[in-house]
């Protein structure tokens, strides 16, 4: 029997959760259900559901908010937003919030009135940024998460009526969307054949760039994931690596920060070919610490670590014999001349995609998956489940043949 605090919250298919109550408005009873919070936000957990269930109910018993006593332009609301509503955001989304604004939303809605903007209007220009403009689908969708924001943040300030925030980012028939995907679009896992992977293997052998390289493929780690690797997070005798930061870029200077999310702080197990790889690797950099301790002292980098305190480049897998940083941007090199000799669309990320998408072909249990990509949602690793690679359909054949 549910508590409760539980009666009306329930998870979706998709892994988020939603709610539902009723209430007796004019001498009739009235039922309403929800699954995003007063933000516009997706429910992510249980509590987030009852949060917003109680929140809402509060709102319907209270009536109406009043109207709006203070107009607000959408330059205010964001202003107001990068002072007191983003203390908690990682410098990442702050950057790319500044850049959405700044290059793009100032200088279209900065001088407008929130309370003015349509849903209509809005839906009009996601509609020219994904089939004008030609931008990206997932770069088209950071926009309808800023207005999403903008809304939100108007709203909870009392800039915007209840029923134009309900309209503008709650209700399902009416709220601000984006485009129809285009088909050529309609995909988000990009992952290798074993034939392309043959040809990344050879490319790699030797290169200065094959650590990074093999701990995408066998790993499934993200770049900066990758590039953040430290020395001391790799026990070679369990066999698994510990992530718990990441290497990014912030004002110019490399430092090492907390990973993308929570989940992404995980162990990783080895194969047995990483595993003797790395094995190798450690070895040569006991004799390089030797035999080029002067060279190496004279090209490290010192690089701020996640608690503050500085690392020299020296200690991340990721480092030249000679002492020499590897960072992010080690990688573009080999990605545009792949493109020129192997015809091969490389990112590094399709190597997190082959990885996982690899791994399911091979009946992974979901939870481990999930685990050992650091998704937040098992449903995200779902998704690797269900792609069709080439390997997928020739096993289906194959399975199809046997019957």
């Amino acid at each position: 029997m549910a508590r409760p605090k539980d009666v009306g919250v329930f998870q979706l298919e998709n892994g988020k959760w939603a709610f539902r109550y009723t209430f007796t408005t004019g001498g009739k009873r009235v039922s309403r259900r929800g699954s995003k919070d007063e933000w516009g936000n997706p429910l992510k957990t249980k509590t987030e559901a009852i949060r917003a269930r109680n929140k809402a109910l509060e709102q319907e018993l209270e009536g109406k908010k009043p109207t709006p006593k203070v107009r607000k332009t959408i330059k205010e609301v964001y202003a107001e937003y990068c002072e007191n509503g983003r203390t908690d955001r990682a410098y990442r989304t702050k950057l790319k919030q500044d850049s959405l604004w700044g290059n793009h939303l100032k200088k279209r809605f900065g001088k407008r009135f929130v309370d003015e903007v349509s849903v209509a209007e809005v839906n009009d220009y996601l509609t020219e940024l994904y089939y004008v403009k030609g931008y990206s689908y997932q770069y088209t969708e950071s926009f309808l998460k800023m207005f999403y924001l903008i809304f939100g943040q108007a709203y909870s300030r009392n800039y915007l009526e209840v029923d134009a925030y309900n309209k503008l980012c709650v209700n399902k028939d009416s709220k601000i969307k984006m485009p129809k995907m285009k088909k050529e679009d309609d995909t988000d896992i990009v992952a290798f054949s074993r034939e392309e992977l043959t040809l990344l293997d050879d490319y790699f052998k030797g290169s200065n760039a094959e650590t990074a390289y093999l701990l995408g493929r066998y790993c499934g780690l993200r770049i900066n994931e990758c590039y953040g690797l430290k020395w001391d997070h790799v026990d070679l005798e369990a066999g698994t690596i510990f992530i718990d930061r990441q290497m990014q870029y912030q004002d110019g200077i490399i430092k090492l920060v907390e990973p993308k999310t929570r989940n992404s702080k995980r162990i990783i197990y080895m194969n047995d070919v990483l595993k003797a790889y790395l094995q190798r690797l450690a070895e040569q950099r006991r004799n390089d610490e030797a035999e080029l301790k002067t060279l190496r002292e004279q090209n490290q980098r010192i690089i701020e670590d996640l608690d503050g305190k500085k690392l020299s480049s020296t200690e991340l897998v990721n480092c030249l014999p000679d002492g020499k940083l590897q960072t992010v941007n080690s990688m573009k090199y080999p990605t545009r001349e792949i493109k020129e000799k192997l015809g091969i669309d490389f990112k590094y990320h399709y190597l997190r995609h082959t990885y996982g998408t690899l791994m399911a072909e091979l009946n992974t249990p979901t939870h481990l998956l999930c685990n050992q990509m650091g998704h937040g949602h098992i449903h995200v690793t779902q998704r690797y489940y269900i792609a069709v690679s080439k390997t997928g359909i020739d096993i289906l054949q194959d399975n199809l043949n046997k019957m």
